[in-house]
């Protein structure tokens, strides 16, 4: 949250509560029960203490609990106002009491400007996630699409991550399927190439791209250097913008074509005129006045907050995105915005023009922090009328149906937990799931699997995969069952006591008909004990899991194991829970094809694990050969140069320049692969 600075701490400051009470009252009363007199008085107590240690300079304060956890972080042009108007007896929302009630110790991080204090503070939010925050809650890097300018013959690619590769890139794109079907777009329009460097020297006739006409064939001279570099001129020309001046210059050639009665190169320009209308196409809305911006947008329904971004570079739309950011439902749409957008371009380049559907607080401060973090001016503004306008409102409209098909997914996935709890007999429905799976060919290259599930949906980034260590017998599922489920719990054990983990009091119901509000897949993520345990297999998986869990002191969490049928066929599973008869359930069951999902979800991201460590054991088999090459040089000498191939090439001097590499040992290498050749 963007705090008002040098005044007290106004109703509604952005500190939000992932465990809200349903109804004013009854947050009251729970506060008082939890948070007695003597509790608040020791926080302010703190707070008082601390104030005076803390600076009258700008800054950063952490405000953190007994245990050590970070309750809420925020920023001050004087600090030590700031903490001292926390800490004044009376006059706090309900809110605030509860975070001053929580908070042992402040930490304080000074800077030279409020400016830089801002950028600190989205940076600390994003890293620490404390509770009291507005959260961005989905925050994975932009695809780019990149031009490479580092080869004789450039590569069209989709990129993410640090832009370290020479060439140009354009984007951001909303998401990678944006991006692969432009790509795919492009390379009919200019016949790029968009095979690796390495693939590409390989080559000794064209690939099936080339047959389908989504590629000139560089590799392999079927075109001219002077005619790939004029393709890559065009491609670099469309995606800056000048869309218009490429289609009149395809045009005109095919036109050029026809009348020397040249058809079949006129056909060429054609399908490329039609590629780049299929771009244009994909791109939806193309702003005539809005040659770079970012678009927000915000929704508030239900005590759930939407905000759809649109990217427009260029002049094009390269796509859209909803975010569901966590905040307290008493925050307003352009506070809760407000927050948001000092975290989101935390660590993204920012546009020269951001246009928003409602006025944030602290406005020139976020204008002056992104300026000072781009080094260009950045415009800020909430249009009223015309194409920006239009824009905005055609936002706010996605925002809208985002939040509402949120909600309806919300609500389905709230009745599919309870009633898989009253299926396999939990207490309550289940906030986080944990399903296990394992894969292997014949014991070789084992990986168990862990994928995680929440109120909605896929937690995708709380999978862990496990590398089985264990000398195990080939096909031993019971082992690596033992060995995965060991290593997750010990280490859990060891990070997060479990206690902890159930004195969390119970959220509040969002929708309407919902029986309890499991909040989100944030609250997932924060849950780290499960509340229901998922293996596939039958009983014997089940006996050997519920073992590994006893021994570690965990006899009562649930576990289930899922069986499939004879015929391994969908619809046809056997459930298997301690203490009671296996159980089928009927196959039109909703509570069978959500377990089917949940199952069918661990086994790909296994598979996939256990397929990506068997292509590494395959690449690095041809070094396992050479005598005196262990692991540890086998690993240097493939961190050095890359692929077995660039090893086979190298000299005995550049072998020798790879640590742990004597020159003894670089002879030896070179002797095998150039006897191994001859």
């Amino acid at each position: 949250m963007i705090g008002r600075e040098q005044q007290d701490i106004d109703p509604t400051t952005a500190l939000a509560d992932e465990d809200e009470e349903p109804t004013l009252p009854e947050r009251e009363a729970a506060s008082e029960s939890a948070e007695g007199a003597g509790v608040r008085a020791s926080g302010r107590d703190a707070l008082l203490r601390f104030s005076e240690l803390a600076p009258s300079s700008p800054g950063v304060y952490r405000m953190i609990d007994a245990a050590g956890k970070v309750l809420y972080v925020g920023k001050a042009k004087n600090i030590r106002k700031r903490i001292l108007s926390y800490a004044r007896p009376a006059g706090h929302d309900t809110r605030i009491e509860r975070v001053i009630a929580a908070t042992s110790t402040v930490e304080f991080v000074t800077t030279k400007t409020e400016t830089e204090a801002l950028l600190l503070e989205a940076n600390l939010i994003k890293r620490l996630r404390p509770r009291f925050n507005v959260l961005l809650r989905d925050d994975k890097s932009f695809p780019y699409i990149l031009i490479t300018s580092d080869h004789w013959a450039p590569q069209i690619l989709k990129h993410r991550g640090a832009r370290t590769r020479p060439g140009n890139y354009y984007g951001p794109f909303a998401n990678a399927g944006a991006v692969n079907r432009t790509i795919t777009a492009l390379e009919r329009a200019f016949l790029l190439r968009s095979c690796s460097d390495g693939f590409f020297e390989s080559r000794t006739r064209p690939c099936l791209l080339y047959q389908i006409k989504r590629c000139s064939a560089p590799c392999t001279n079927e075109i001219e250097f002077a005619g790939y570099a004029e393709l890559v001129r065009e491609a670099n020309t469309f995606l800056s913008g000048k869309s218009r001046v490429v289609q009149d210059q395809l045009a005109t050639e095919m036109e050029k074509a026809s009348g020397a009665l040249d058809y079949e190169r006129a056909a060429i320009y054609r399908d490329r005129l039609a590629a780049l209308s299929a771009v244009q196409a994909q791109q939806g809305i193309n702003p005539r006045s809005v040659e770079e911006a970012d678009v927000f947008a915000i929704h508030q329904q239900g005590d759930y907050n939407c905000i759809e971004v649109f990217f427009f570079r260029t002049s094009q739309n390269w796509g859209n995105r909803a975010y569901f950011p966590r905040a307290d439902r008493t925050l307003g749409a352009g506070e809760v915005l407000g927050a948001f957008l000092a975290q989101f371009y935390d660590d993204k380049p920012c546009p020269r023009c951001i246009l928003l559907s409602d006025r944030i607080p602290e406005h020139d401060l976020l204008v002056a922090a992104l300026s000072a973090k781009s080094g260009r001016k950045i415009d800020v503004v909430v249009p009223q009328r015309g194409e920006r306008r239009a824009l905005v409102e055609h936002a706010l409209v996605n925002a809208r149906e985002a939040l509402g098909r949120k909600l309806a997914e919300s609500s389905s996935q709230q009745k599919l937990l309870h009633a898989l709890a009253d299926t396999f007999g939990l207490k309550n429905a289940p906030r986080r799931i944990e399903v296990y799976d394992n894969s292997h060919i014949q014991g070789t290259n084992a990986v168990g699997a862990m994928i995680v599930a929440g109120p909605e949906g896929f937690v995708k980034n709380q999978y862990r995969k496990f590398n089985i260590r264990t000398e195990l017998a080939p096909g031993d599922d019971y082992g690596m069952m033992r060995e995965t489920l060991e290593r997750r719990f010990k280490r859990l054990i060891a990070e997060v006591p479990r206690g902890a983990e159930e004195a969390r009091p119970t959220a509040a119901p969002a929708l309407p008909g919902a029986q309890t509000e499991t909040s989100n897949a944030d609250e997932a993520a924060d849950s780290s004990w499960p509340d229901l345990v998922l293996i596939d297999g039958g009983a014997g998986q089940l006996s050997a899991a519920r073992e590994t869990l006893q021994s570690l002191g965990l006899a009562d969490l649930p576990v289930v194991a899922v069986a499939k049928g004879p015929d391994r066929d969908a619809g046809n599973e056997t459930f298997h829970l301690a203490g009671r008869k296996p159980l089928k359930l009927p196959p039109r069951d909703p509570v069978l094809y959500f377990v089917q999902r949940l199952r069918d979800e661990a086994h790909r991201f296994a598979i996939g694990s256990h397929r990506a460590r068997r292509k590494k054991d395959i690449r690095e088999a041809g070094l396992q050969e050479i005598p005196g090459i262990g692991p540890t040089r086998k690993r240097a000498l493939l961190r050095h140069f890359g692929t077995l191939k660039e090893i086979e090439r190298a000299s005995t001097a550049d072998l020798a320049r790879v640590p742990g590499i004597n020159a003894e040992t670089a002879r030896k290498i070179f002797d095998f692969f150039h006897e191994a050749g001859r």
